[in-house]
């Protein structure tokens, strides 16, 4: 399935086709980053994480920003899923990463636990128009000023594993070798990690735990 196609759609409601693992409702969503200057765009040995602009969106009954995300459904498998939530929540399309890693995380406005799973997205399109543009409101920000602002625990914790595998991918590929859009990030261990600015914030998710 093309996932421009669904533009034109209204987003999926409803719980009949929605995945459960051991009782726990499976979601699925990504964080979209582009580069802000575009010449950097071919060699990723020339980019650091300052380059990398962070899209959150608000959710659709407050202000606090988060990343796109929805339920993962039995006719889709979870690539589509990821990138059909972002499409309907944040209208921007681009090309899907490694998973990031699953969390266990406990909705306080349902008191149920979901989980959840992250992808990194680097964009290549940002629509005028997709399903819930009434709906939310979408803003770029640097990777710092999108880890204090992202209302979610279990979302930061996905924002820092993207750092990481953005930092030894970095480190490791060489400049004539792999264009950024076509490289799929590789996983490092949480050693490497150095990015933990950003006070923690009340959220309506809680209790989340990484379990992969």
């Amino acid at each position: 399935m093309q996932i421009k196609k669904l533009v034109a759609m209204p987003s999926r409601t409803g719980r009949h086709l929605q995945r459960y693992n051991k009782g726990f409702r499976q979601v699925v969503g990504c964080i979209p980053y582009r580069i802000r200057d575009t010449k950097k765009t071919h060699l990723i040995d020339d980019i650091t994480l300052d380059d990398l602009e962070i899209l959150l969106i608000s959710s659709q009954k407050s202000a606090r920003l988060m990343f796109p995300k929805g339920g993962w459904e039995l006719d889709e498998d979870i690539e589509l899923a990821a990138s059909r939530e972002t499409l309907e929540e944040a209208g921007v399309v681009g090309l899907l990463g490694q998973k990031l890693g699953e969390w266990i995380f406990k909705s306080k406005s349902q008191e149920k636990y979901h989980e959840g799973s992250m992808f990194p997205l680097y964009v290549t399109e940002e629509l005028e128009v997709w399903p819930e543009k009434s709906l939310r409101h979408r803003v770029w920000m640097t990777v710092n000023e999108a880890r204090e602002a992202c209302a979610a625990m279990w979302m930061k914790e996905a924002l820092d594993e993207f750092v990481c595998q953005f930092t030894c991918q970095s480190r490791e590929v060489e400049v004539d070798e792999v264009p950024l859009t076509s490289c799929l990030l590789t996983l490092c261990g949480s050693e490497d990690l150095s990015f933990t600015i950003g006070a923690k914030t009340a959220d309506n998710e809680v209790d989340c735990y990484l379990i992969s």
